[in-house]
């Protein structure tokens, strides 16, 4: 069956690659350089953090976010509460690194972490950390987040990796947590091909995370700190490139993702306009057909829009319509996290009514900028069968 409606579209245009063209004519540095700070500037005022972590994707981010955590010293009991929806790499770095995670059921508004069921788990276990993920660019329920974060004394860690340009009232998604991060992948808000952001407004853990991405070495710290750095190891200035401060990995992204970024950027109110105005039409056309997300006083901005059908018959009823129509469609995310093999091959299973209802009827449709207002009521009368 021919796709007519893809789930996604590239946001890099025809203007985008000619003027990479152009640049890469220029014969300049490929390789992490000159443009990667200016992108990561220009990401952290856009967000509204004192610093941004440029790397080579979102779950990279995340990966570098957690682990950071641990070197600073911030989850020492290692006990870390986790999403049971969003993505596996939201996941996969506390496993990795030998923490003990808690999962936690999906709120029923937001689906997001259930804030009952962390009290109760902060009551229980006193985890040193939380991460929890902005489900597909709706904004979580911040205030009582950050409450229970005042309460109970956890570093908090926010996924906002397919929440790009989503907000509160006040302030951009991604200025919730001790250190956030996103995604440039294809198909999400904007892209980079490869790329992701660690946002922070701590200076401790923004050179933490420098080293880290880059091998360990402090070469792209601020002159200050490095030369700070190099005095207290007593490293000579022949020796100095090539120290290595902390165990770190290779993460880095290329000036190329940058250069694309930066253009991104440009388009970024546009896109947040369009995913918001068309996520905004789907609900107003599917209320009271399918349950979807609530997001209250913020502006949600998804990469897709999201919905749960009555059952799973229903839902089969309804991606059947939406392919033999040509739209495409997948499963809510990933469902319940807690329930595929990279989780109960060493946790057991988990199971929670509204992690299961969204794995068992959550369904995805497209949600890019270029899909007009017809396009979505369209799409919206093929789910209601009324095509």
């Amino acid at each position: 069956m021919e796709i007519k409606y893809p789930l996604a579209k590239e946001t890099i245009n025809e203007e985008d690659i000619d003027a990479l063209c152009e640049w890469l004519k220029t014969y300049p540095r490929l390789t992490k350089g000159a443009l990667t700070p200016q992108v990561e500037k220009k990401w952290a005022e856009y967000i509204g953090t004192n610093f941004a972590v440029f790397n080579n994707s979102g779950s990279s981010a995340n990966l570098l976010m957690v682990y950071a955590a641990i070197a600073a010293g911030k989850i020492p009991n290692k006990k870390i509460v986790v999403p049971s929806v969003g993505w596996v790499t939201t996941i996969a770095p506390a496993l990795q690194f030998g923490l003990e995670p808690i999962m936690v059921e999906a709120d029923e508004k937001t689906f997001g972490i259930d804030l009952d069921e962390l009290e109760r788990v902060c009551e229980e276990h006193r985890p040193d950390a939380v991460i929890f993920v902005q489900v597909l660019g709706v904004p979580h329920h911040r205030e009582r987040l950050l409450q229970l974060k005042e309460k109970y004394g956890f570093f908090l860690m926010e996924d906002a990796c397919a929440a790009l340009g989503a907000s509160y009232e006040d302030a951009m998604v991604g200025t919730v947590g001790d250190m956030s991060s996103f995604s440039f992948y294809f198909g999400h808000q904007l892209s980079t091909i490869e790329g992701g952001m660690v946002n922070t407004d701590d200076c401790d853990l923004y050179n933490l995370l420098l080293m880290l991405r880059s091998h360990g070495w402090a070469k792209d710290l601020d002159p200050a700190s490095y030369s700070q750095l190099i005095s207290d190891n007593d490293i000579d200035d022949f020796h100095k490139p090539f120290t290595f401060f902390v165990p770190g990995f290779n993460l880095r992204s290329t000036d190329l993702q940058a250069f694309i970024g930066l253009r991104q950027m440009e388009k970024a109110a546009w896109v947040a306009e369009r995913r918001n105005r068309n996520h905004l039409r789907y609900a107003e056309n599917l209320q009271g057909y399918v349950e979807f997300q609530d997001w209250g006083d913020t502006t949600p901005v998804s990469i897709s829009f999201g919905a749960l059908a009555r059952d799973t018959a229903h839902r089969r009823e309804i991606v059947n319509r939406l392919v033999a129509a040509g739209i495409e469609t997948r499963i809510f995310s990933a469902g319940n996290l807690g329930r595929h093999p990279f989780w109960t091959d060493v946790q057991e299973e988990f199971r929670a009514p509204m992690s299961d209802k969204i794995h068992a009827c959550g369904f995805f449709v497209p949600n890019y900028p270029e899909l007009t207002d017809e396009e979505v009521d369209y799409i919206s009368r093929v789910i209601k069968g009324e095509e």
